[in-house]
């Protein structure tokens, strides 16, 4: 194991004086242009020539974006930058590679990289701006010195080893009672409620800006169920169905902790919101959040709902996002958040306890010690973004995947972190996957070469996730055949493709799709296409058909066609469909005991199908926890000053997450960061 020292710094920027440093650890950007130029990138600012701001040529550079590396080109006079290049071919077209042109346009105008982000692409921003500035300097004649942040894992190996950061390197040192990692909905909740009762704390987040909102969350007989008439909540039954679908892999304890204290997080949340912001709660329970009683014949009641609750912005708020307006509410207080400032490894004194985090600066890589007297809570999202940890971690949930709709940034560093410092990680798998991955006729599911992408694997997807998926469609495999109920959750259908051709399968309607979905009523977020209707629908399809995936025929003959089947698979295709109406006039799938009311016409024209895969939001498996969530050791004993919410904890979910209980999730992850608030705080 190598140590990063200062020591290596100086070596480092000494080697780079004399050219480029391309090691695996660090590495120095290289010029795109002449000999000449690239000669001249590296040597020192003493041979700009007299008046000039810039050794003229054309450099180029490259920094983490969405998916991988975008690299920016920029050439220069002795005075101004004349060109700008960017490759973003690597990002998700609808949001990084729509940026590019608003970032190219910004760097020429700026003539520097103090430009602001896109919004909508904020990541993909960063990477360019990061890779601009590397351009910069490179033609001021300023050696550009990069250390990596951590070790990533590699495909054997998603774990890595811890770094060894020598004291030398670790120039700088903060104090606090409270660390809080992330800026995400975790942690943005936990320093909302820290700074609310005054208490003495940091927060850091790697990235530039606090991360996105999830904006429903699920909440126990709140104050807003109450005021919605809402009937008390069987808690015990919500109990036992959520160590049901774990399949009892989970500590009820824990489980009990958001039940129990999940009103108090709304209230507090509420109270932020609604007193100082002026949003207003839109709350969903009774008929709208459950599903209808005819599924009780077929044993489906077991899908329990919960009370969902929802804040979207006022028009006071100029559209700003709950994280947003905590950190607001923060910075009004008197705090801030430290951007740019990433975990590199926990660490503890000679009694085991956490004493603290060494981070690392993302914008000139130098490394600070954060001591924190009271503890470290971990909010720093789940893996899904890191293939290493998936296809090792969780080789199911991936082999089904066909899109993707998650935070790139989730790499699963704080869960790595955690297990070198000792703690206990679930033994199973929980991906979050929506039936939602739509891609074109012969695309299997699974990782796809993206040379650009981290780990230089991505899902295959362009469409985050194509909503109208999840309806109870008629839904067959490559050969043509029915293999499923499809009234179901979201993620039963995708697991039961695993057994399936390619592991993807066609869903196919008639033009009374909009009947068809009202009649289904679907609940959670699917019921979106239900609520919004043509609306909301038709751009989806329209947007799908225009990527090669979504199809349009008179005939079901042509739909067949254009969805790829032929010989047997095309008969077996059409049988099936006549099949499938059989059913729907007879009222009864006595094939695979669908109810009734969730049976639909495959009769009237346009007939429309597309392929579908599951779309990954996000995982589950997290470090073992308490419930005071504190971190577990491998012996399943509390880690004195670490406590972990969010996506990185565990102890609540496995096999999957529940779909259809709408919300548990974000509001397992808010209620946690206040209470490990309330913990370190002395609060309770």
């Amino acid at each position: 194991m190598k140590k990063i020292s200062r020591k290596s710094f100086l070596k480092i920027a000494a080697a780079a004086a004399m050219g480029s440093v391309t090691a695996g650890a660090l590495a120095a950007c290289n010029s795109a242009s002449s000999s000449a130029a690239a000669s001249s990138s590296a040597s020192s600012a003493g041979s700009l020539a007299a008046g000039a701001t810039y050794i003229p040529g054309t450099y180029e550079a490259t920094a983490a974006g969405i998916n991988g590396d975008v690299k920016v080109t920029m050439t220069f006079s002795d005075t101004a930058i004349t060109d700008v290049v960017l490759d973003v071919s690597g990002e998700t077209a609808s949001i990084g590679g729509a940026a590019a042109e608003d970032l190219k346009n910004a760097l020429m105008e700026a003539q520097g990289a103090e430009i602001d982000v896109v919004s909508g692409a904020t990541i993909t921003s960063e990477g360019v701006i990061k890779a601009a500035q590397k351009c910069i300097n490179q033609a001021k004649g300023i050696a550009n010195v990069e250390v990596i942040q951590l070790p990533t894992g590699d495909e054997n190996d998603w774990l890595g080893t811890e770094p060894d950061i020598d004291e030398e390197a670790i120039t700088e040192t903060w104090d606090t009672d409270i660390l809080i990692v992330g800026a995400g909905n975790g942690g943005m909740c936990a320093a909302a409620y820290a700074a609310q009762n005054g208490l003495n704390f940091r927060i850091i987040e790697q990235n530039s800006v606090v991360q996105d909102t999830r904006h429903w969350y699920g909440a126990i007989d709140t104050s807003a169920a109450k005021a919605a008439g809402a009937e008390p909540m069987d808690r015990a039954k919500l109990l036992s169905e959520i160590s049901r679908y774990a399949s009892g892999k989970c500590d009820q304890r824990v489980v009990k902790t958001w039940i129990n204290e999940s009103a108090a997080m709304h209230d507090f949340v509420s109270g932020i919101l609604e007193g100082e912001y002026g949003w207003s709660c839109e709350f969903t329970s009774g008929a709208e959040a459950a599903w209808p009683a005819e599924n009780a014949e077929h044993n489906t009641d077991y899908l329990y709902p919960v009370q969902e609750h929802n804040y979207m912005a006022s028009e006071t708020a100029s559209g700003m996002q709950r994280n947003q307006a905590f950190q607001d509410y923060i910075e009004k207080r008197g705090y801030s958040i430290d951007f740019n400032t990433a975990l590199a490894k926990l660490e503890k004194d000679e009694n085991g306890r956490i004493t603290g985090v060494i981070a690392q600066s993302t914008s000139d890589d130098h490394f600070i010690r954060i001591n924190a007297s009271k503890g470290v809570l971990l909010a720093c999202g789940g893996y899904p973004g890191n293939p290493y940890m998936m296809e090792q971690l969780d080789p199911l949930g991936t082999s089904v995947t066909t899109a993707c709709s998650y935070s790139p940034a989730d790499k699963g560093y704080g869960i790595r972190a955690a297990v070198w410092a000792g703690a206990n990680l679930d033994k199973e798998s929980a991906p979050m996957l929506f039936d939602r991955g739509i891609v074109p006729p012969g695309q299997d599911a699974g990782y796809v070469e993206s040379a650009n992408a981290f780990g230089g694997k991505a899902f295959p997807g362009q469409i985050r996730q194509y909503n109208p998926g999840t309806q109870p469609f008629l839904k067959v495999n490559r050969n043509g055949e029915r293999f499923a109920n499809e009234s179901c959750p979201y993620n039963d259908i995708v697991y039961a493709a695993a057994h399936q051709p390619g592991r993807v399968y066609a869903q196919i309607h008639d033009a009374n799709w909009e009947e068809d979905v009202k009649r289904f009523h679907t609940i959670g977020c699917s019921a979106q296409t239900r609520n919004g209707g043509e609306a909301y629908v038709l751009p989806k399809m329209e947007e799908a058909e225009e990527l090669g995936c979504f199809f349009k025929a008179d005939t079901l003959e042509e739909l067949a066609d254009k969805l790829g089947f032929t010989g047997e698979a095309k008969e077996n295709f059409l049988a099936t469909v006549e099949r499938y109406n059989e059913l729907y006039d007879a009222q009864n799938d006595e094939d695979f005991g669908k109810p009734a009311y969730r049976l639909s016409a495959i009769k009237t024209a346009p007939f429309y199908g597309c392929w579908l895969g599951a779309s990954l939001l996000t995982t589950e498996q997290g470090i073992a926890i308490n419930d005071k969530c504190q971190a577990l050791d491998t012996n399943n004993q509390p880690m004195e000053g670490l406590y972990i919410t969010g996506d990185m904890s565990g102890s609540f979910f496995a096999n999957n997450y529940p779909c259809l209980m709408a919300g548990v999730a974000m509001g397992r992850t808010m209620t946690f960061a206040i209470k490990a608030i309330k913990q370190m705080g002395g609060l309770e």
